[in-house]
């Protein structure tokens, strides 16, 4: 067994097999947050400090607009195979753009067609270990053999609602935009 898939057998539930739900996001979903340049190599150190800048903002400020019921979610596009670098985002659901605080940026996510995989950490510790694992066995294993290809919009978005904030048995949605081939 690699060390990877002992890490991640010890802070993750094992997503390899699953089929996806295949959805139509039925409308743009509206995001307020905070966004930066990032890659492969820097994203476990990179993430928690812009979402504890985030996190602390909207302690200071709040956010104007948050849907109810909330929901969190976290945005990766543009990833250069190259280089390992991608844009990211995180940020608050909101039902509109107007009073955006200055210090933070909008984004729209497309209503497009996702592959839904749940993403379930082992215990706390465990979510950068899980939602990395699920990544890739989402692009690597599962489109490949799919039938369908990224959709070159976005790459994906994490969905996290109530359910992640569970003590036992928390969960997230991972949304992987993709179209036909």
């Amino acid at each position: 067994m690699s060390i990877t898939s002992f890490v991640t057998r010890l802070f993750a539930h094992d997503i390899r097999g699953t089929k996806p739900r295949i959805v139509d996001l039925p409308e743009p979903m509206l995001i307020v947050g905070l966004s930066m340049e990032t890659s492969v190599s820097q994203v476990r150190r990179d993430v928690p400090a812009l979402a504890d800048q985030y996190r602390h903002f909207k302690l200071e400020h709040g956010v104007p607009n948050l849907r109810q019921p909330w929901a969190f979610v976290a945005v990766s596009r543009s990833f250069d195979p190259s280089t390992g670098s991608f844009w990211y985002m995180v940020g608050d659901v909101v039902t509109s753009f107007d009073a955006v605080p200055r210090e933070l940026e909008t984004f729209e996510i497309p209503a497009i067609k996702y592959a839904v995989f749940p993403v379930r950490p082992r215990n706390r510790f465990g979510w950068p270990v899980a939602i990395a694992g699920a990544k890739r066995y989402a692009f690597t294993e599962w489109l490949p053999d799919s039938g369908y290809e990224p959709a070159g919009v976005i790459d994906d978005f994490e969905y996290h609602d109530e359910r992640s904030t569970r003590k036992r048995n928390a969960q997230i949605d991972l949304y992987v935009a993709i179209k036909a081939r």
